[in-house]
């Protein structure tokens, strides 16, 4: 072990010199401070898509602080939840601004990150070096989804109450250990007291502490092989005498600056939504969930809220009539898979294989079991990203134009698939709602073809770029 040194500076040194040479000693304060952001090259070339992450980091905060502030008030008692929202709506001093502030705050928080994931699609920054980046950033996804998921319970009203019934109720669908697990989760045998107390436990304390470890990660990560571009070139490939990237500007002050403006904009639409229109509709807090919670009264109609309804609609969508369609889908790519693909014999038989199981097990569980796991693997099949995309180059750009109809096609699906998931089920829903399902999964699962397919436009050795 390397012994303790301090740094020697002058007697007359300022004040704020020595506090600083004092911590550095101690604590790599400048050190860290240079590695991620005064002396971190980020390509000159960003454009508006590469303001989402820092905005994720933004909105982050602002939920952690409301939330501090509504713990100090709020009740996790199933006879005074809703009472204690009431009382803090009502009685305490600016207590109306932040539960707003921390409702619309979940909203733009999924907004934010499923722009964030778009610009990543767009741009390719799932592809190599970057496959333990987006893996971290599928695992922020899905610990927002718990913390939403959790949080929403907690206000203790129609839709809260209902919607979790509904919710941990699917889990039961799972053969043999559906109902224990069901049972494990609420705590008792509906939704009640004891539920309610371990989804607050989780929601303040176990996700937000899972969740900024994963936060920390994903930018250690991302700063340990540096940011894509638009261009999808690695600027770490052309350095000057000194090592600093031809194309890489210093984080701060140059993007610290372009964020400042991008958390502007940001809070003037929040804040208009915040005072002028914080239900949104109510799609942002529903209207049900301003009645409290009553168990012998069932809504006429219950759905998630709006970022969990495309994952729900494709929940909704597998009915027993769709079985049949996802059984005819799982052989026809079984058989793609064995006649069109380059890998091995192993890799085919053991493809065939688990074919043939995934049929026989859609023909013994019912629909509402496979509603479940397509649910799931829904948002699981993400983190594949990174292996799936056989593309020659990582960004749109240079892709073959149609590339451009299949990622808007897939965004449409998506947005169609969200808006049925709010609306009661229909046949005619359903079935727009099943044929959106294949859109959604043959995206990923057809893309090692698809994305090799086309011809490519040259990649320039440097990044494009033009002063503004």
């Amino acid at each position: 072990m390397a012994a303790f040194q301090e740094k020697q500076l002058p007697k007359d040194a300022p004040v704020s010199a020595k506090a600083l040479n004092w911590v550095d000693s101690r604590f790599p304060l400048t050190s860290t401070w240079k590695a991620h952001l005064s002396e971190y090259y980020a390509p000159k070339n960003f454009n508006f898509w590469y303001a989402f992450g820092s905005l994720a980091l933004l909105v982050l905060v602002i939920q952690i602080v409301t939330g501090i502030f509504l713990v100090m008030h709020y009740k996790p008692d199933a006879t005074l939840a809703f009472a204690s929202v009431e009382y803090i709506m009502r009685d305490v001093p600016w207590g109306w601004l932040v539960r707003y502030m921390h409702s619309t705050g979940a909203s733009a928080f999924f907004i934010v990150v499923y722009l964030h994931m778009v610009r990543g699609l767009l741009y390719g920054s799932y592809r190599k070096p970057r496959e333990l980046v987006w893996l971290f950033g599928v695992a922020i996804f899905l610990c927002l989804m718990g913390e939403a998921f959790m949080g929403y319970l907690l206000p203790w009203g129609q839709m809260s109450y209902w919607g979790a019934q509904v919710i941990v109720n699917l889990f039961g669908a799972i053969p043999f250990i559906g109902p224990d697990l069901s049972l494990w989760i609420r705590g008792d045998y509906v939704v009640s007291d004891a539920t309610l107390n371990r989804f607050f436990s989780f929601h303040v304390i176990a996700i937000p502490l899972v969740l900024i470890g994963l936060v920390v990660a994903h930018i250690i990560a991302l700063h340990e092989v540096g940011s894509n571009n638009p261009d999808g070139v690695e600027i770490k490939e052309k350095l000057d005498a000194n090592g600093v990237p031809l194309d890489g500007v210093p984080f701060h002050p140059y993007y610290s600056v372009h964020d400042v403006m991008a958390v502007a904009v940001f809070l003037i639409v929040f804040t208009a939504v915040v005072f002028f229109a914080p239900e949104m509709g109510g799609y942002f807090l529903e209207y049900n969930n301003f009645v409290p919670a009553d168990s012998l009264k069932t809504p006429p109609h219950i759905a998630p809220v709006w970022y969990f309804t495309p994952f729900y609609s494709i929940l909704r969508a597998t009915t027993s009539d769709f079985m049949a369609y996802l059984m005819a889908g799982v052989a026809a790519y079984v058989a793609l898979l064995v006649f069109r693909s380059q890998r091995s014999g192993v890799f085919k038989i053991a493809a065939i294989v688990i074919g043939v199981a995934v049929i026989a097990g859609m023909a013994i569980f019912d629909a509402k079991f496979w509603g479940v796991v397509l649910m799931g693997v829904s948002v699981m099949i993400l983190g594949g990203l990174p292996w799936l995309d056989h593309s020659q180059v990582k960004s749109i750009r240079y892709r073959p134009s149609w590339h451009k109809y299949v990622y808007l096609v897939f965004g449409i699906a998506f947005v169609v698939l969200g808006y049925l998931g709010v609306q009661p089920p229909t046949a005619v829903g359903t079935m727009i709602a099943q044929i959106g399902t294949f859109i959604y999964f043959g995206f990923f699962l057809l893309m090692p073809w698809w994305s090799a397919l086309g011809r490519f436009k040259p990649v320039p050795d440097r990044v494009t770029y033009h002063p503004h």
